[in-house]
């Protein structure tokens, strides 16, 4: 299993910082929060960290001291958090390599997507985002993120299940495949089960991606972004 990416919160208002950590901790990140410039410098001394938030509670300039010492080729990503008349600072940090500045007051679940998308260029999320007609699904934190807004968990048989369909893109799965391949998570198995079970998939999912075929089984048709 691949190891979980480390963001660090730096000197991150204190509110904003509880709310990121939650978001993140959820779909399977590990977050470390520090308030002060010398927890920074201990912290980010130890590398291993992937992305670093520095909140606009530190001065824009030590801000800039960080990313200077630590960014960098081989170093975690930096996004910076500043005040929206603080246009200078902006361009100073983009210049010196902070890979994203973004204006306080800020929406905890756009700096998340942003977050996760240097961890995708990183290639920390390859493979575990599932983008489906109406919903985005984690499978490492096993979270549907709906584009209502609203977030569901899968349980361990759900993730299996999905994992199978993805595995199997466009071929007619039989109920004894998925029996055998992403068995339920009681004795309760038998034939007619295996249909409870994929239209409680299809349910949560808000998809149309998993048919049945009648007398067959059930195929998966993926959305574009898994065609070949």
């Amino acid at each position: 299993m691949a190891a979980r990416s480390i963001i660090a919160l730096v000197s991150v208002a204190e509110v904003v910082a509880t709310n990121l950590a939650d978001h993140l901790e959820r779909r399977g990140h590990d977050v470390r929060a520090v308030r002060q410039p010398w927890e920074a410098e201990s912290l980010l001394s130890g590398k291993g960290i992937d992305v670093v938030v520095v909140g606009d509670s530190l001065s824009q300039a030590e801000g800039r001291d960080l990313l200077r010492r630590h960014g960098g080729e081989g170093g975690p990503d930096f996004i910076l958090i500043c005040r929206p008349a603080d246009l200078v600072d902006k361009v100073l940090a983009l210049e010196l390599g902070a890979a994203d500045v973004v204006e306080s007051p800020l929406n905890v679940r756009e700096l998340a997507a942003r977050i996760g998308g240097l961890l995708a260029r990183r290639g920390r999320n390859a493979g575990e985002l599932v983008v489906l007609e109406n919903a985005t699904v984690d499978l490492r934190s096993a979270m549907v993120m709906h584009r209502s807004g609203t977030e569901e968990q899968l349980s361990p048989g759900q993730v299996a299940l999905l994992r199978l369909f993805l595995a199997s893109p466009r071929k007619v799965l039989t109920r004894d495949d998925i029996i055998a391949a992403a068995p339920a998570e009681n004795a309760d198995a038998f034939d007619r089960s295996i249909d409870s079970r994929i239209v409680r998939l299809r349910r949560k999912l808000d998809t149309e991606t998993i048919t049945t075929i009648r007398g067959a089984g059930y195929r998966f048709d993926p959305p574009t972004q898994f065609a070949d």
